[in-house]
């Protein structure tokens, strides 16, 4: 019974440690793509805001956007990133659920200062967030 309690917090901290690796890698490129799919069809598109926390990342659109219209629909989500002047990259699957906590909008609009040209308040009723959990991901 212990070996099966030790095994499980082994996978608990591999995922984490997973999830941390691939943010850290995400965040020193500075852009990364989001794919969503759309008519069956993959469609991607240049991001610049992500944060880490509690174990999820989190990224923000607005409502007004397809991409936010997109993740509704499905929640599957892959993130690319390059690391600029390098051939190594990141791919990231996941799934994706909206996120109405105020203060991780608070957060990421703290730790994302690109985000404060587009919203003022976490209350604007177009700054939306997604909470993705990260399925796997693959370092080249």
């Amino acid at each position: 019974m212990i070996l099966v309690h030790v095994e499980v917090a082994r996978n608990i901290k591999s995922a984490v440690d997973e999830m941390s690796k691939a943010y850290d890698f995400i965040k020193e490129c500075g852009v990364f793509f989001v794919l969503t799919i759309s008519n069956g069809l993959p469609v991607g598109r240049p991001f610049g805001a992500i944060i880490e926390w509690n174990n999820f990342l989190y990224i923000s659109t607005a409502d007004t956007k397809e991409v936010y219209r997109q993740l509704k629909f499905n929640k599957n989500i892959q993130i690319v990133a390059l690391k600029q002047g390098t051939r190594n990259w990141i791919r990231v699957n996941g799934r994706a659920e909206e996120c109405f906590d105020l203060k991780i909008k608070e957060k990421i609009l703290n730790e994302c200062p690109v985000l404060k040209k587009h919203h003022d308040s976490v209350y604007e009723p177009y700054f939306n967030i997604f909470q993705i959990k990260i399925i796997n991901s693959e370092f080249h």
